[in-house]
């Protein structure tokens, strides 16, 4: 059946404080990346957004619909607000707002049947219900970041323990940042988590890192790459989510870089080289398009590596 959509985004924006913006915060949150990424890719983007007033009027919603995305917006009485603060030693975040859950609409049977559905919770607002609303023949990627954060308003957020839920079981491919998890934390026992033969991408900044597969009756196969490099990092807010974005984005149209493949593929330089892009820009704005992630694979994007059996925990393993 011909559908409308190639892909169907799911989250809420979150508004993150901003002293340079005139309204105090500017918008962001996984869901509003992860569509405009793939939006400006070139796939057929729909998108489920949880809102609350504030962030409803955000003018950074331009940007989604001039770049082609569907969006169903799902009034919220509350939204995610966070403040993020950079330093040498890494990020410091602190939850302004925890935000409500974000409940299942009523979908239009053009979003229902979307053929990849992208779960991109920002803080933790996906319940279990969401995971009965995808259609069983659905490719689904979930963001695993947005789950793992331990809120409580004016708090900074701290790493909650990795749990088994009906996403992820449901998840053919899933992606997290180390940063949202303990690096000893053994890759086998995440594994254990997910569904069968599901792939776990966890990302290590610029130390690169890992595609590992779980197999059902073999061990798991892992790739690791090396980084893509930014010309210079402005803003690494929305890094993660355009990585995973770009990653599903090879699978459900594995033609964008005009390569004739034998099924689904999962393109690492591709998806490292979108990730590397977008840092160089402030929020969303620096969401880069399908020319700009091509020429920066021309100039040097990431390496594949195919032997990483060494690879047992989250944490960057040294080789030196």
């Amino acid at each position: 059946m011909a559908t409308r959509f190639d892909v169907l985004h799911v989250g809420s924006a979150c508004r993150d404080v901003d002293p340079t913006d005139p309204r105090g915060w500017r918008l962001g949150g996984g869901v509003t990346y992860s569509a405009l990424t793939t939006a400006r890719l070139g796939l057929r983007t729909a998108a489920v957004i949880g809102v609350d007033p504030e962030a409803r009027a955000a003018h950074e919603f331009g940007a989604l619909q001039a770049a082609g995305v569907e969006m169903l917006f799902v009034p919220l009485s509350e939204g995610p607000i966070y403040r993020n603060v950079d330093s040498p030693s890494g990020r410091v975040q602190t939850c302004i707002q925890v935000g409500v859950p974000l409940p299942v609409p009523i979908l239009p049977d053009d979003l229902a049947t979307a053929p990849a559905w992208s779960m991109v919770p920002v803080a933790g607002e996906l319940g279990d219900a969401w995971a009965g609303a995808i259609p069983e023949d659905a490719y689904v990627a979930v963001a695993w970041q947005g789950m793992l954060r331990q809120l409580a308003a004016g708090r900074v957020v701290t790493p909650s323990p990795p749990v088994a839920t009906p996403l992820l079981d449901r998840a053919q491919l899933v992606g997290v940042s180390h940063h949202d998890l303990d690096g000893r934390t053994p890759i086998d026992s995440l594994l254990r988590l997910l569904g069968r033969d599901a792939r776990l991408l966890i990302t290590r900044g610029g130390e690169g890192g890992l595609l590992v597969t779980a197999r059902s009756n073999a061990s798991p196969t892992t790739v690791r790459y090396e980084p893509a490099r930014a010309q210079g990092e402005v803003d690494p807010t929305g890094a993660g989510d355009t990585f995973l974005a770009a990653l599903l984005a090879t699978v459900v149209r594995p033609d964008l870089l005009g390569r004739d493949r034998a099924g689904p593929s999962l393109d690492l330089p591709f998806a490292a080289a979108a990730g590397s892009l977008v840092v160089e820009g402030s929020g969303l704005a620096g969401v880069p398009d399908l020319s700009g992630v091509v020429g920066r694979l021309e100039t040097g994007g990431a390496v594949e590596r195919t032997h990483a059996s060494d690879e047992t925990h989250v944490g960057v393993n040294r080789r030196d």
